[in-house]
C-alpha cells in the first residue's frame, strides 16, 4: 500500500511521487492550506493539502483529526529557506498531497500520546495507544536487536535452542508457583515454571552439551518496579565446563548484546566475593559507579566511653560497627542528615551517628565528646578522610547493620549525583554461601537453589560452606547469575540431608532429576540473564513495565484485558473446582 516510510524520505527524493501510510500526529489549518504531520514507525513527515493542488484532497483533509489513519499520495518538495523544521529528521522536505484517503477514524484519545505524566493505570488500560509513541517503538526495536544478538552469539558458540515445558510439576524454587488445575486428573495441578532449571539439567544428562532458550518464567510473588509475575530470561547451560568458562561465555554474550545497540563494554568484569561485597558495600549487588566503601571500625571502640559502641564491640563475630566516609559530605545539611536517619530506620537502624571533618582534621558532631584522641586519630587514618568530609556510623547486629548501611550508601549515591547514567559498571559476585538461615527460623534454606555445587561439601560449619555460584551485577542491579550444578547423586543427597529433605520427600519432589543423575550425568553449569532488566538498562528506562509489551501492574493485574477475572461456572465444574468465598473480616 505504501512506497516509502515517512521519515525515510529526504532531499534526494525531491520530485518523487510517493504513497505514505500512517496516523495523523497533528493537523493545522493555515489560511486554507492544511498541514498534517503524518506518523509511522519511522517518524514524521509533513503533508501539505492545498486546494490549488488538489481540491478533493483538501476537502478530505478538513475532516482529519488526531490519530486518524491516512493514506496519502503526493510529490516530495523542499520546504524552502526559513520554513525548515530542525526538530524533524524530514524537516527540510514536505509532501504535496494529490490524493488523501481517511482509511479509519479515531475517537479522541483518553490521553495525549507520549505524555508520561499521565497516570500509569490509564496508560496501561490503553496500552496499544501508549505503544504508538516513537519512544516505545524504539524501546521494542532495541529489545528485538538484543534478542537477535543473543541468539546469533549463542548459535555461533555451538548452543542449541530448545524449548522446555510451560506446564510442569510444582517444585520448591524459592517463590510461589502459579498453579494450573488439570481437567483430566481431578485434584491435581500443573505449575508454570519459575525457571527451566531442572529441564536444562536433564538436557545436559541427555548429552545436548550446550543449550539455550529465551524463556518465559513465572513467579507468584510481591511485585516492585523491576519485577513482573511473568518475565523473560536468557537461559544457558553447558556440559564439561568450569566456573571460569561459564563466566567468560556470559561476559562475551553481554558484550555482544550491548555492542548490538551501540554500547561498548570492557571485559573481563571486576570480581569480588560475596563476603567482600557485604562487608564493603552492604549489598550483594553493589553499584560501583561511585567509590564509597564501608570501613570496619569495631576494634577502635573496644574501650570507648561511648557505651553503646563499647557494648556492641564486645561481640565482634555477631556485631558490626561500620563507618561510611563521604567525600565533601559536610555539604549535607542537618535536614538532609535527619532525612537519612529516618530513611535507615526503615531497615532496622536505631540511630545514625555521624561526624564532620573540619580544618586541621578536627572532628565535629554529637558523638565527638565521647571519643578519645587516639580513637579520633585512628578513625581519621582508617577512613582516609580530609577536611570537608563526613563519616556516618552504623552499629549493631551484623545482618541489620550491613543492610541499612548498604541502603545508606546507595541513597547517598543518588543524593550526591554519583550515579552516572551513561556509565555501566559490571562485576561478578562469587563464592556465595551455600545455605542461609532466615531470622527467627530454624529451617535451613539453599541460598541459590539445592542443585548448586558446594565448594567445600565436607565443611562442618554449614555457615562457612560456600558454593560455585556467581551473580552478574551492573550499576547496582542483579542482571543474572548461575552456578555449577551438582551432577553426582551422593553430593545431591548430602545437600538434601542438610536441608532436612528426607528420601521420600526428595523422591516425590525431585525424583525424575535424581533418577537422571544415576545414568552418567556430566559435570555441567550455566547461567540466566534477566532479559527484561537488561533491556531496561539498555533503554535507560526506570520501570520494567516500560520494556514489556503488555505488562501487569504491581498488583499483578492486566488493566487492558481485565485479567485475572472470573470464569464461567461450567469451566470450574469441568475442573472439579469450587470457589470458597473468603471470610469477611
Amino acid at each position: 500500500m505504501r512506497t516509502d516510510y515517512c521519515a525515510e524520505l529526504s532531499e534526494k527524493d525531491v520530485s518523487k511521487e510517493v504513497i505514505l501510510c500512517g496516523w495523523a500526529n497533528s493537523y493545522r489549518d493555515h489560511g486554507g492550506v492544511i498541514f498534517i504531520d503524518l506518523r509511522d514507525k519511522s517518524g514524521i513527515v509533513q503533508l501539505v493539502c492545498d486546494p490549488a493542488d488538489s481540491p478533493e484532497a483538501h476537502r478530505v483533509a478538513t475532516e482529519v483529526r488526531d490519530e486518524y489513519v491516512l493514506i496519502a499520495k503526493g510529490r516530495v518538495r523542499l520546504r524552502g529557506e526559513g520554513l525548515e523544521n530542525p526538530k524533524l529528521k524530514t524537516g527540510k522536505i514536505e509532501v504535496v498531497v494529490s490524493e488523501l484517503t481517511i482509511e479509519n477514524r479515531s475517537e479522541p484519545t483518553p490521553f495525549t500520546l507520549g505524555d508520561e505524566s499521565v497516570n500509569e493505570e490509564i496508560r496501561l488500560k490503553y496500552r496499544y495507544l501508549d505503544l504508538r509513541t516513537k519512544k516505545s517503538y524504539e524501546t521494542f526495536k532495541l529489545r528485538s536487536k538484543a534478542a537477535i544478538a543473543a541468539r546469533n552469539f549463542l548459535d555461533a558458540n555451538g548452543f542449541l535452542e530448545v524449548e522446555t515445558p510451560i506446564l510442569t510439576k510444582s517444585t520448591p524454587e524459592g517463590a510461589r508457583d502459579y498453579l494450573v488445575p488439570s481437567r483430566l486428573y481431578p485434584g491435581e495441578f500443573y505449575a508454570l515454571p519459575q525457571s527451566p532449571q531442572l529441564f536444562k539439567q536433564l538436557l545436559m544428562v541427555a548429552g545436548f552439551d550446550r543449550y539455550f532458550q529465551i524463556a518465559k518464567c513465572f513467579r507468584d510473588e510481591d511485585l516492585r518496579a523491576d519485577r513482573q509475575p511473568e518475565f523473560t530470561q536468557i537461559d544457558v547451560e553447558m556440559s564439561f565446563c568450569t566456573q571460569e568458562e561459564v563466566i567468560e561465555l556470559a561476559e562475551g554474550l553481554v558484550k555482544t548484546i550491548f555492542a548490538a545497540v551501540g554500547i561498548s563494554v570492557e571485559t573481563p568484569f571486576a570480581r569480588i566475593t560475596y563476603k567482600e561485597a557485604m562487608e564493603s558495600y552492604g549489598s550483594d549487588k553493589p553499584d560501583l559507579r561511585f567509590d564509597m566503601k564501608l570501613v570496619d571500625v569495631i576494634d577502635i571502640f573496644e574501650n570507648t566511653e561511648l557505651k553503646v559502641f563499647k557494648e556492641i564491640a564486645r561481640y565482634k563475630k555477631l556485631n558490626r560497627i561500620k563507618a561510611l566516609p563521604v567525600k565533601k559530605g559536610e555539604n549535607l545539611t542537618r535536614k538532609e542528615i535527619d532525612y537519612l536517619t529516618e530513611f535507615v530506620a526503615k531497615f532496622g537502624a536505631k540511630g545514625l551517628a555521624w561526624v564532620k571533618v573540619k580544618e586541621n582534621l578536627e572532628l565535629q558532631g554529637p558523638i565527638v565528646k565521647f571519643l578519645s584522641e587516639e580513637e579520633k586519630s585512628e578513625l581519621i587514618k582508617r577512613c582516609e578522610v580530609e577536611p570537608g568530609d563526613l563519616i556516618f556510623f552504623g552499629a549493631g547486629e551484623k545482618r541489620v547493620v550491613l543492610e541499612y548501611m548498604g541502603r545508606l550508601r546507595d541513597k547517598l549515591g543518588e543524593m550526591l549525583n554519583l550515579k552516572d547514567p551513561s556509565v555501566y559498571k559490571f562485576l561478578w559476585v562469587v563464592d556465595f554461601p551455600m545455605f542461609e538461615i532466615e531470622e527467627g527460623q530454624v529451617k535451613i534454606k539453599a541460598l541459590h537453589h539445592p542443585f548448586t555445587m558446594p565448594k567445600n561439601i565436607d565443611e562442618e560449619d554449614i555457615e562457612e560452606m560456600t558454593s560455585l555460584a556467581y551473580d552478574m551485577v551492573v550499576n547496582g542491579v542483579e542482571l543474572g547469575g548461575g552456578s555449577i550444578r551438582i551432577h553426582k547423586r551422593e553430593i545431591q543427597q548430602k545437600v538434601f540431608e542438610i536441608l532436612g529433605i528426607g528420601e521420600e520427600e526428595a523422591k516425590e519432589k525431585f525424583g525424575f532429576l535424581l533418577d537422571a543423575l544415576k545414568f552418567g550425568a556430566p559435570p555441567h553449569g550455566g547461567f540466566a540473564i534477566g532479559f527484561d532488566r537488561l533491556v531496561m538498562l539498555l533503554s535507560k528506562r526506570d520501570n520494567i513495565r516500560d520494556v514489556i509489551a503488555f505488562p501487569k501492574t504491581q498488583k499483578a493485574q492486566c488493566l487492558l484485558t481485565g485479567a485475572p477475572g472470573p470464569v464461567d461456572p461450567q469451566q470450574l465444574k469441568e475442573l472439579h473446582l469450587r470457589i470458597k468465598e473468603p471470610k469477611k473480616v
